[in-house]
């Protein structure tokens, strides 16, 4: 579990999750992060949690039922609950390097990541617009080719924006058939594969208001969505649309898909944080890796008040293990 962003929420909801694992039948996982910061943050919520630096991650889990685990990637500058320093942002990103690389190796089964704050390490100098297209170019550096695809899962819909960390008036424009196509078949091979479904259901939005209705509000459901759809169709897939957004995710909807891919950004995430904000878990696809990660920010605003909420982490330790389970059961089986 990598420590995100020092200053948010992190060390807290990591700590806590720690704290719950025997109530909550969370799996092992090694801390990786900063031992005084996850030390300070336990002073104001269990001062007699014991926490041991670990040399290396193999024995963890021998360690995880008597203390957290921690090996030590030290910060820069003391962190400040509530006040993100550019001057840690190299340290936030060796975390993730760290984890990915154990991960890759086999050391560890998944990643669990921590929110990171992107303006803080854009400053420092990070070129990627979040956690999803990082991991992807780590993977591609290991000399994985890969589809990164991110899905928010909770336990009453899972969702997949097709296109994500860019702003709203470039989405259209990023939207082609190739996309939807490689996109659909990440989602449909992953949720075999990790997830139980063995004939995946995909719902596929439109772009427009009631899809497009026919072209009197925008045509690219006409001419970019629905092709698609039919080439999905044509190689087997279950796929139906574009659906009207508005209509697609009341209860008897939901009953009719595994999964929604939604066209961009929040058309996929208002829907899933209304109905499930402290169980959506943010899930990458398409790596070479497992990596899930809470559906949340760095939460600066409350950070330091020891009221963060850590269902979210819990329930990404959960599916983080859960997917590293049918991983080792497909590979017994071949």
């Amino acid at each position: 579990m990598t420590m995100g962003d020092p200053a948010g929420i992190g060390p807290e909801i990591a700590l806590k999750s720690w704290l719950a694992r025997e109530k909550e039948h969370i799996s092992p996982f090694c801390y990786i992060g900063d031992l005084a910061n996850i030390r300070e943050t336990a002073l104001n919520i269990a001062p007699n949690a014991d926490i041991v630096e670990v040399a290396s991650i193999d024995h963890s889990s021998l360690l995880f039922n008597e203390a957290l685990p921690v090996y030590n990637i030290p910060l820069h500058k003391t962190s400040m609950p509530g006040r993100a320093d550019v001057q840690n942002a190299l340290a936030t990103l060796h975390a993730i390097k760290f984890a990915v690389a154990a991960t890759i190796a086999g050391t560890a089964r998944a990643v669990v990541t921590n929110p990171i704050a992107k303006h803080i390490l854009r400053a420092a100098g990070f070129q990627h617009p979040g956690h999803t297209e990082y991991l992807g170019q780590l993977a591609r550096d290991a000399g994985y080719p890969c589809n990164p695809v991110m899905m928010i899962a909770a336990p009453s819909l899972r969702v997949v924006p097709l296109t994500i960390h860019i702003p709203l008036h470039a989405a259209p424009s990023a939207i082609t058939q190739n996309l939807i196509i490689s996109t659909a078949l990440t989602v449909a091979s992953d949720l075999r594969q990790f997830f139980g479904v063995l004939h995946p259901r995909l719902a596929i939005t439109g772009l427009n208001p009631h899809a497009g209705e026919n072209g009197d509000m925008g045509t690219e459901e006409q001419t970019i969505i629905a092709p698609a759809i039919e080439q999905l169709r044509l190689q087997g897939m279950r796929v139906t649309g574009p659906h009207p957004a508005d209509t697609l995710f009341h209860e008897r909807a939901r009953a009719a898909y595994d999964v929604v891919i939604a066209m961009y950004h929040d058309q996929a995430l208002i829907p899933i944080k209304t109905l499930a904000f402290d169980e959506g878990v943010n899930v990458t696809l398409g790596l070479p890796f497992i990596r899930t990660s809470p559906d949340h920010g760095t939460a600066f605003n409350i950070a330091g008040t020891g009221r963060a909420n850590p269902s979210s982490l819990i329930h990404a330790l959960r599916l983080a293990a859960s997917m590293a389970d049918a991983k080792r059961a497909a590979a017994t089986v071949q």
